[in-house]
């Protein structure tokens, strides 16, 4: 179950919200009344609700916004005690001092946003023991594995419990309360108002997650990234899970280079099946990986790793896409000889995407010059590769029969930005753009204008993502569904 919060200045807001929410399918909601502003009518906000309601009233040490006396925040919710809400949300050092009366369950809560202290078991007892009929722990996370410590609280406890981490790096613990066994999680009621840090918004937590389907059998799937709030494949995923009835949830994230290691030790907690593997971590999972297929080998990257039994098994699905989208838009093989033979391609970026490309061209007998902002960069991967490179400023002098983007360049939000001077552009290219979002970036609409053809990043990704979602699960991945909500979320203007 997910309990919605509200905060609204005014009582016929925070009412008409409430309406809404239900109408949207909400089972609970939290009503902050810390956030309405002059005379609080509980028993007006309580009337004829179509759904419970927690009442919650934050100091501004906790988190909120109420401005008044100790004496009067505790008389709003002994009020909203006496008036019957069905929750009453009280803090460590209050819950002892508001008993309990009539059939309002205790929620008996604590809030760190600085951590997630060490001591979460014996602080959970310290809660259990005030009354609680639900003892809740909201938490700042500072590394992956402070979700891995809630995962294992959840997994323990014999009083219901709603334990989460805020902060981006707290998403997952968010989503993945319910398979460990807490009554509900949070949500915010639109992304643009989050109450806390890392909040997702309801509709989010509804139809992108799909959070009253996860159960305790419900396996795990995501990307590592960091950042990874730009990710765009927990749309993709998510939508081919529900379109097969998969039991299955894939979610963001957000994996720092240091705790890179110590997360993938950790994911046998959190049931982690596949995960997809983006920047800044293609090449350091190699380390931590027991088998690799031969792109991986060869291009020292892998976007791919699928858990089975003990094993990490790495996978490059980039390769393969973007030689598939490249070699489609050239016409085909002929003969089982590759369109690319003889062909010259300018490769711009030595990262992941870069590499593999790269390494894609040169197996179909193309000839590859690289080229990066960091020439160092360039020239060890043209030298692992037995290519050749060139300066960055002097990439517009390559003339190659193929222009490759492999950098973040022309990504949203620098959408009036290009790797490539439109005026080098020939007719006789193709340009390939691994950038996806948006998926007319400024270089693509360039070599339109002068006649090239073109590869978008929505090609390749879809694609590489059909190609993760079979190493997954073992069944083609939906091609059409994942191109139509990929191109819809790209279009949206929030993203």
């Amino acid at each position: 179950m997910i309990c919605v919060s509200i905060a609204r200045g005014r009582h016929r807001h925070v009412i008409a919200e409430h309406r809404h929410l239900a109408e949207q399918g909400a089972k609970l909601v939290e009503i902050r009344l810390d956030y309405i502003r002059g005379s609080v009518n509980i028993k007006r906000l309580l009337q004829d609700r179509p759904c419970p309601v927690v009442m919650t009233c934050r100091r501004e040490r906790d988190g909120g916004r109420f401005a008044g006396t100790e004496a009067e925040r505790q008389l709003l919710l002994r009020t909203a005690i006496a008036e019957g809400a069905d929750y009453v949300d009280l803090e460590e050092d209050v819950a002892a001092a508001i008993p309990r009366y009539g059939a309002t369950k205790r929620i008996v809560s604590y809030h760190d946003f600085r951590q997630t202290p060490d001591d979460l078991e014996s602080l959970h007892a310290r809660l259990a023991q005030l009354d609680a009929d639900v003892v809740k722990i909201c938490t700042m996370a500072n590394r992956p594995q402070d979700n891995t410590r809630m995962f294992r609280l959840l997994s323990k406890v014999n009083v219901p419990t709603v334990a989460f981490c805020m902060g981006d790096m707290g998403i997952p613990s968010r989503i993945l309360a319910g398979k460990y066994g807490a009554p509900f999680t949070y949500a915010t009621f639109h992304a643009d108002r989050a109450l806390a840090p890392g909040q997702l918004s309801f509709e989010q937590m509804k139809n992108v997650y799909g959070y009253d389907g996860i159960e305790r059998a419900t396996e795990v799937y995501g990307v590592i990234a960091d950042p990874v709030g730009h990710s765009l494949s927990p749309l993709i995923h998510n939508s081919a899970f529900r379109q097969f009835g998969m039991k299955k949830v894939y979610i963001p994230i957000r994996v720092p280079r240091e705790e890179l290691y110590a997360f993938l030790e950790d994911a046998p907690v959190w049931d982690i099946k596949g995960l997809s593997v983006t920047i800044p971590h293609k090449e350091a999972v190699l380390a931590k990986l027991t088998k690799a297929d031969a792109v991986v080998r060869g291009v020292g990257a892998a976007n791919t790793i699928v858990f089975q039994d003990k094993e990490r098994l790495g996978y490059n699905t980039d390769c393969r896409a973007a030689m598939e989208a490249i070699e489609a838009a050239l016409g085909g093989s002929v003969g089982g000889v590759s369109p690319l033979k003889g062909k010259k391609a300018l490769v711009l970026g030595a990262g992941g995407a870069g590499k593999a490309v790269a390494f894609g061209i040169l197996r179909a007998g193309g000839e590859v010059v690289l080229s990066d902002g960091d020439e160092e960069k360039a020239r060890l991967l043209a030298e692992k590769l037995s290519c050749t490179h060139i300066p960055w400023e002097e990439r517009h002098s390559a003339q190659p029969d193929i222009l490759a983007n492999c950098t973040p360049v022309g990504m949203h939000p620098n959408v009036d930005e290009t790797p490539f001077e439109a005026q080098y552009l020939r007719g006789s290219m193709l340009v390939f753009d691994a950038v996806y979002n948006p998926e007319n970036t400024l270089l693509i609409k360039d070599a339109r204008a002068r006649n090239c053809k073109v590869v978008t990043g929505v090609e390749m990704f879809v694609r590489q993502a059909c190609m993760q979602f079979k190493l997954f699960t073992g069944r083609e991945g939906p091609a059409e569904l994942m191109r139509e909500v990929l191109k819809r979320a790209t279009s949206a203007a929030k993203w």
